[in-house]
Formats: structure tokens, C-alpha cells, sequence
């Protein structure tokens, strides 16, 4: 069965590309051309993955990205920004959006965003089941990550993570212990060239640390290891 990606622009041309250049690869595409449309179509269809536009009528992207993520589905985002504006790229994944990109853009490079994506999270699943019984969980202190049912818990509490959110957590943790630059993060999880974004991972790993750690301001477990990047490790029995 294939993948079912939801496309929601105001733009006709863009929509009308976009279908096209998806279902050329595979994909099932639904569209919507405003927010409430397309938030709408999110809820009742749970497509597989969703392009969605910035600036949109009746509800703009970040509403709909926002409400999304309230309502608990997880379901990877691409936004789409005609702007050139740092503060809406970092606000949109602040808010839950997995990757981003700027228009113009050649819509050979959006497909190719969303098979990455796609594959990363299946890739990850499947590496990490295959190297341990479908029972085994990764333990790092009061930290649980169960590869297979893609959930990740601190204690008996079950964290609300995004996809891209769970991939870097899973990715940390089976490198427990190690420093892993920005860079590494990005080729590793993101599977493609970032052009040196490395603000994406900044934002992804605050987003964790939201999650996991008692005292953001004093991390046990997600450590910054100034100058280099960041290092996942057993918190210290003090």
C-alpha cells in the first residue's frame, strides 16, 4: 500500500506540482488549499506524512502544525515557507514541525525530503529490532526507548515525542556515552546535507530536554559539550 502524504497550500500551481511530481513516486496524495481544510483532513484521513504551507487562509501553518501536535498526532511535517525569515523556520519546528524548506524550491528536492524522512524513521525502527529481542527496551537511567512501538518513556511516564524527536532520542541513545557533533546529528538523523543548519538540531535537542529533564538549566541526561555538540549519558547518583 502506498504512503499517503497530505499537501496543504493556497497556491494552486504549487498544490498542482506537488501532486503531480508525489504520485509520479508513489505516493496516494490528498490536498487542501487552507488551514481549516487541511487540518481537517489531517484528523479524519491520518495521512502518512504532510506538506504544509506557512501562510495560509482561515488558519495559517503554524496554527495547524500547533493544533495537530495538541491533538497528539505525531505525523512528520514539512513546512513550506515563502519567507526568508529565521524566526518562522525556528518557530515552526519550536512548535512541532519535523524539517522545513524555502520556496522556490524544485519539487524533485521535496520528494526526495520526504523519502528521506520516511526511510530515516523506518531505518531507525528497523536497525534497532533487529539487534535485540522485540521485548528489549534501550535503558539510560530512568530513560526507556522501545525501538519497535516507537515509544519513549522516563519512569512509567509515556513522552509525547514527534518523530523527528524520537529518532534523535533513539539515535543518542544508542550512542550513550559518545560526543556527537551538530553535524553528525544532522547527517544521521535528518540523512541529508543541511548545508551546516545546525540550529535545527539545537532546537530538537530543547525540545528533549523539555521532555526528559527535570531541570532544563542543569541537564543529567543530554549534556552540551561546548565547541562540539552534545553527548547522552547516565545521569550521576549524587
Amino acid at each position: 500500500m502506498s504512503k499517503k502524504i497530505l499537501v496543504v497550500d493556497d497556491e494552486q500551481s504549487i498544490v498542482t506540482l506537488l501532486k503531480y511530481n508525489l504520485e509520479q513516486a508513489g505516493y496516494t496524495v490528498l490536498t487542501a488549499n487552507d488551514g481549516e481544510e487541511g487540518y481537517e483532513l489531517a484528523m479524519s484521513d491520518k495521512p502518512d506524512f504532510i506538506v504544509l504551507d506557512l501562510m495560509l487562509p482561515k488558519m495559517d501553518g503554524i496554527e495547524v502544525c500547533k493544533n495537530l501536535r495538541q491533538q497528539k498526532m505525531m505525523t512528520p511535517i514539512l513546512m513550506l515557507t515563502a519567507k526568508d525569515d529565521e524566526f518562522d523556520k525556528v518557530l515552526g519546528l519550536e512548535l512541532g514541525a519535523d524539517d522545513y524548506m524555502t520556496k522556490p524550491f524544485s519539487p524533485r528536492e521535496v520528494v526526495a525530503r520526504i523519502k528521506a524522512i520516511l526511510r530515516r524513521t523506518q531505518t531507525l525502527i528497523q536497525s534497532a529490532v533487529e539487534e535485540q529481542d522485540p521485548k528489549d527496551y534501550l535503558k539510560v537511567g530512568e530513560l526507556k526507548v522501545y525501538p519497535e512501538h516507537y515509544e519513549a518513556y522516563i519512569g512509567e511516564e509515556l513522552l509525547e515525542l514527534t518523530p523527528k524527536e524520537f529518532e534523535l532520542l533513539l539515535y543518542l541513545t544508542e550512542n550513550k556515552g559518545r560526543v556527537l557533533t551538530r553535524d553528525q546529528l544532522l547527517s544521521a538523523v535528518w540523512n541529508y546535507d543541511f548545508a551546516g543548519d545546525t540550529r535545527i538540531v539545537d532546537v530538537h535537542i530543547s525540545h528533549l530536554r523539555d521532555k526528559i529533564e527535570q531541570n532544563t538549566k542543569k541537564p543529567i541526561y543530554i549534556k552540551t559539550i561546548r565547541g562540539l555538540g552534545y553527548k547522552l549519558e547516565e545521569p550521576k547518583v549524587s
